[in-house]
């Protein structure tokens, strides 16, 4: 046997180039901004692709007594018409439930469900074909508000309850009480590439389906099932999203499955892609709550007994709204112990749009109302509200005692929350600047400046808990490239390169050697969706779990070859010691595939220790927790409602960062989508059930301009996961949306500096909200 190369040992690198822990930037990112990464819509069509446009309903509530669709199937360019009746297998492309047809069959139940649909030559003739359809509708009387749903107890189940302790009992005996109400808007996802499918038919009963989808398993699984087919003959391929937000989680099943219907009906290749006002009529939104609670809470701000009546507008079927409404009541207490507390969660049925996952998956709405509560308490004692705040925390986790335990039992383990408010307090100068404020609302009629630092905690994993598990596919291939697959998807948040870069680190390579491929599901089975900010907790640690399988194979090839000991072989960076020798991570590959080394691994990775008793309404559904805050300053014009942010200071925490650039930008990202969900994006329903806020000439993301010029964004840098996560880091997708909290709360600071009361602010927080809050401070009115 020949002595190992020593080639390594000239010029041999010190560290790896972009391995996880570096920054370095998105993989796509140069092609987003020259528009060069291609998006479902931007693939060359294979000759012979039809356009499917799906035909909506124009009313909310109506049994269909006839639906007539020779017209549209005589219509020029008209290649097929699918209606409920052309479904060779099961008419659904629900979640979960079972409730959400892909067309409507005998009842409609929204402005903008989906009754049939059209394949032709071009969209054009689709579209137009689809207006000359007659139908015979016995319109009936339509849930549309939370208020009217109550009301009716329109509900898709049974109140759920969540209890510890006795509230009731507490609040009575608590030497203060407030209570009150407060509405939380929905949102629009708005990501910037709708919802696309294209579907390629195949051989035999084959179908694979390019999808712009958060969730490939389950886009197969329902193709599957409308098709009649088993889920083999399916496959869906993502390379990229252009955003999701949770949009793209259960949402992507109707176009999907239409695509795919047209396609095997036809045998030819059929796309289905939304345009805007399409997209928003059709899809399901972030759920508005209305939330009532009720606090007994001592003379220092501190909370004895509380409950809360949380009621969610779901819409017309459950899609994902009973975790979204369980996680609502997880994060009803944000970072703060409650000694006693009842929260009943009331999950409305309306004849509206079927709403569905967004990021934060209720645990905003949640927190919003905690939140709310705070500055209730701070401003009916006359204190600063970050001191009702400190006073409420859950212990820190190096001096846990009795206040550890949440409304669902669950001990919390890793409270870190009081270091990071500590640190941003002094950080952003508050106390000052609150003092600062206080002088210039003193003079200033018109101008009010407000002032609000809010904590975050937020629980990471799948509250279903066979959700939490992942799979990955790594391939070293002999010139020592890197192949990696797995079961994530990418909607720009920059997975797939957090990915790449734990197995960079897991093989000494630099990252340009690891090759990102597209999810498939041909690859990964039985992936779960790329949600629950758990893409790089789930998917980098099955991929290092791949890669660790191909590197033990190598080390124990290179101990035998060089007759050394197992501990003897280490991978440094772009080589490999062997003993007292070095040789290159190239030469070591090649020695190992002409020796018949398998050098392709899958890997796989469980969430451990979670569990959750639904009945019981107690466990532990979250691995562990990420924390925040954020200080946003301010301003509004009492004589317009207008209103502006000034300043934002924020600290979060990531663990330890597998790429700081990447997690500092959804840092940003996620405050700013979260203050516009606050403060700027209002959906609006008529009194007969249709969305009037359907495009961006209604509806008002914000826009650069609406970005506090002063931002001051950093990563909590004493930050380590207890938990052990992928190289100890933490989750970053959702977490720092509700960092946008402080905008909302620093409105409605300023607002109680024009009327010197504390306003009861609903979200979002419009000029029009913020005007008719002043007014009703200043003059005891409803002011509106």
């Amino acid at each position: 046997m020949s002595a190992p190369s020593t080639n390594a040992n000239a010029n041999r690198p010190a560290a790896i180039s972009g391995a996880a822990g570096q920054s370095r930037r998105h993989d796509s990112a140069h092609k987003h901004v020259t528009g060069q990464a291609p998006y479902v819509d931007d693939i060359p069509e294979p000759p012979g692709t039809l356009h499917v446009f799906i035909a909506q309903s124009k009313v909310a509530h109506a049994a269909i007594r006839g639906l007539d669709v020779s017209a549209v199937r005589a219509a020029p360019g008209v290649i097929a018409v699918l209606t409920a009746q052309d479904v060779p297998g099961v008419n659904d492309v629900s979640p979960v439930a079972g409730d959400d047809p892909l067309f409507a069959s005998d009842v409609i139940e929204y402005w903008g469900q989906s009754l049939f649909a059209v394949a032709a030559e071009t969209q054009e003739q689709a579209r137009a074909a689809a207006a000359l359809v007659v139908l015979d509708l016995e319109e009936r009387p339509a849930i549309i508000t939370i208020d009217e749903a109550m009301e009716a107890q329109s509900l898709l189940q049974a109140p759920y309850v969540m209890v510890r302790g006795d509230a009731e009992s507490a609040i009575a005996a608590a030497p203060q009480h407030l209570d009150g109400r407060i509405y939380i808007g929905g949102q629009e996802h708005f990501y910037l590439e709708g919802q696309a499918a294209l579907a390629i038919p195949g051989e035999d009963e084959d179908v694979t389906v390019i999808s712009s989808t958060q969730h490939p398993s389950e886009i197969q699984h329902k193709v599957a099932g409308v098709l009649g087919i088993s889920n083999h003959a399916v496959t869906i391929e993502v390379r990229r999203m252009g955003g999701g937000f949770g949009g793209k989680e259960s949402q992507g099943n109707l176009p999907a499955c239409a695509a795919a219907l047209a396609a095997k009906v036809t045998g030819r290749p059929a796309k289905v892609v939304y345009d805007r006002d399409d997209d928003m009529m059709i899809t399901g939104k972030r759920h508005d709550f209305r939330i009532d609670y009720r606090v007994g809470f001592d003379d220092e701000g501190r909370i004895l007994g509380i409950e809360f009546d949380q009621a969610l507008r779901c819409g017309m079927s459950f899609d994902l709204s009973e975790p979204i409404a369980d996680r609502a009541m997880f994060h009803a207490d944000n970072c703060y112990f409650l000694p006693d507390v009842t929260i009943t969660s009331y999950r409305c049925k309306t004849h509206t749009q079927s709403n569905t996952a967004f990021r934060g998956f209720g645990g905003p709405q949640g927190m919003v109302a905690m939140e709310r509560v705070i500055d209730h308490i701070a401003s009916s004692l006359g204190k600063d509200p970050l001191d009702i705040r400190k006073v409420n925390l859950y212990d820190h986790k190096d001096e846990i005692g009795a206040r550890n335990i949440t409304p669902f039992h669950m001990e919390v383990e890793d409270c870190i929350i009081q270091d990071i408010v500590d640190e941003l307090a002094a950080s952003s100068d508050y106390r000052k600047r609150r003092q600062n404020i206080a002088q210039w609302n003193a003079t200033s009629p018109v101008i009010k400046l407000g002032i609000a630092l809010t904590p975050v905690k937020f629980g990471i994993s799948f509250t279903n808990t066979f959700l939490n598990q992942a799979g990955a596919l790594v391939h070293v291939y002999n010139d020592g490239s890197i192949g990696l697959n797995h079961g994530g998807t990418e909607m720009g948040q920059g997975l797939f390169t957090k990915v790449a870069q734990v197995v960079a680190r897991e093989f000494q390579v630099d990252l340009s050697r690891v090759k990102i491929t597209a999810t498939t599901t041909g690859k990964v089975p039985n992936t779960s969706a790329t949600a629950a900010s758990s893409g790089s907790d789930l998917n980098g640690m099955a991929a290092a779990d791949a890669a660790r399988k191909i590197r033990r194979r190598m080390s124990e090839f290179l101990a035998g070859r060089y007759q050394t000991e197992l501990s003897q072989i280490q991978f440094l960076p772009g080589r490999i010691r062997v003993g007292e020798e070095e040789i290159t991570f190239e030469d070591a590959v090649w020695q190992a595939y002409t020796a018949r080394v398998p050098l392709s691994a899958t890997g796989f990775y469980a969430t451990p220790k979670i569990h959750w008793d639904k009945a019981q309404a107690r466990g532990r559904p979250f691995l562990y927790y990420a924390y925040g805050a954020a200080v946003t300053e301010a301003a509004i014009d009492t004589l317009t409602g207008e209103n502006r942010l000034l300043r934002v200071d924020i600290l979060h925490d990531v663990g330890k960062s597998l790429n700081p650039d990447i997690d500092l930008g959804q840092i940003e990202g996620g405050y700013v989508q979260g203050a516009g969900w606050l403060t700027t994006e209002e959906l609006v329903w008529n009194a007969d059930g249709q969305l009037t806020t359907h495009a961006p000439s209604t509806y008002k993301i914000p826009a650069c301009s609406d970005r506090a010029q002063d931002m001051r964004i950093e990563i909590f840098q004493r930050g380590e996961n207890v938990e052990d996560t992928i190289y100890k880091s933490k989750a970053v997708g959702e977490p720092p949306l509700m960092l946008g909290i402080s905008a909302f709360m620093a409105i409605s600071d300023a607002i109680a500096a024009a009327g010197g009361a504390y306003p009861a602010l609903d979200t979002p927080a419009t000029p029009e909200r913020v005007l008719f809050a002043v007014e009703r401070l200043r003059t005891g009115s409803d002011g509106q």
